[in-house]
Formats: C-alpha cells, structure tokens, sequence
C-alpha cells in the first residue's frame, strides 16, 4: 500500500495533497481554501488495550475512524477554512469526510473495476477529476452535482440493468471520506488521481459513464 503522501496515477505538482507530516487540520483546511469543498468532522480512532478502535466505540464498525460522528453531520459541513480549522481543533484526530451532492457527486465502483476504467479512460484521453482509493477497496470518482439523478437511465442507455453492476452514485445526503484519513488499521484513504489546478472543472456522468459501466460489467462476470 502506498504511503498517504503518494497518489497512483500522475505526477504533476499539485496544491493538495501534500501530506507528508501535515495535520488532519491542515489537510481538511487546504480542501475549504483551495478546492472550496464543504469539509466536516467524523470519528476518529482511539487505542484501547492496544488496538485502534472507532470513536464510535462499536466493537465491529465497518468503517472505524471514517464515518460521520452524528447524525446532524449534514447540518455541520463548510466550506468555511475558518470553520474548518475551529473544529478540527476540538478533535485533532477526526476523520475529514466531504459531503456528495454539493460542489460534486462521486461514483463508487469496486478498486478493480476502477483501476481498468482509470486504463480505458487515459486511452481515450479523457480528462478526469479526484479519484480517491479507500482501504474497503472501493474508487470514487468526483463527477459533476446530479450524478445520482442521471445514473440508472444512463446504465440502462448503455445495455445495463442498474442492479446488475456494483456501481453506485452518492449524491445528496452521502459523503466520502478524504486523504489521508485512516480506516482502522487497514490503511488510509489515497488519491489515484489528486486534485490539481487541470481538473478543477470536473467532468459530468455522461463523460465517464461508458468506461465505468464497461468495466464494472468486466468485473461482474469474472
């Protein structure tokens, strides 16, 4: 796995991440004032008898340190960095999560399905925005608001049935969590495609549809 200062694809000077040694603070402020994305506060993980256990103290959380931390988190998500910077200073630690629905919408797909659109998508030179990796081995792709809304008729165009691939879009009302927040003691959130100054203007569902469907579709009947 690689470290959290480190992205997959790309190697172009970017003004996030710079990880390495930077705070959670840090981070969660820089995507408020660089990117002007709505940042809020999740979980975080604490050590009890030697393990990292969820903040949400459930012994099995699926996503331990890396979901919200109450439900009101909607209500809680700015764009402000002074803002942000005031809450992460009440809990250092706390996973940085970006609401969907907002500045954009994410497609989930699984990792493996992700990485052989990721190769499709550079063939046929399409201009792509964030992607983040997450330790459950899922890819998000940041897309354009409305993803959510566009998604099944799209799949359906396309010769699919929407239940038939693990592809999904989060939109309003759902988050994703950010590098370089930590999912228990699997590993952290990663970019496979950072955020640069290129795709500052992200691109809609329609561009990416295809390579993503065709890949999910890939994966279904290995």
């Amino acid at each position: 796995m690689l470290g959290v200062e480190e992205t997959i694809v790309g190697t172009e000077a970017a003004q996030i991440p710079k990880q390495r040694g930077e705070s959670l603070l840090e981070t969660a402020v820089r995507y408020a004032e660089e990117r002007h994305w709505d940042v809020f506060p999740g979980t975080w993980l604490e050590a009890a008898e030697g393990v990292q256990r969820c903040s949400c103290g459930q012994v099995a959380c699926a996503a331990p340190g890396a979901h919200a931390a109450r439900p009101d988190w909607a209500t809680q998500a700015t764009g402000s960095a002074t803002v942000a910077r005031r809450m992460w200073q009440k809990q250092p630690t706390a996973s940085i999560l970006l609401p969907t629905g907002r500045t954009f919408d994410a497609l989930s797909v699984p990792e493996t399905a992700g990485f052989l659109a990721l190769a499709r998508m550079e063939r046929m030179e399409l201009t792509l925005g964030p992607v983040t990796l997450t330790p459950d081995r899922r890819m998000q792709f940041f897309v354009l608001p409305g993803a959510s809304v566009k998604l099944p008729e799209l799949v359906r165009k396309l010769g699919w049935s929407p239940a038939s691939l693990d592809l999904t879009a989060l939109g309003e009302g759902a988050y994703v969590p950010a590098p370089p927040t930590r999912y228990g003691s699997r590993g952290a959130v990663q970019w496979a495609c950072r955020p640069t100054a290129a795709n500052r203007w992200l691109p809609d569902v329609e561009e990416l549809i295809s390579a993503l469907a065709y890949a999910c579709g890939r994966e279904r009947d290995r």
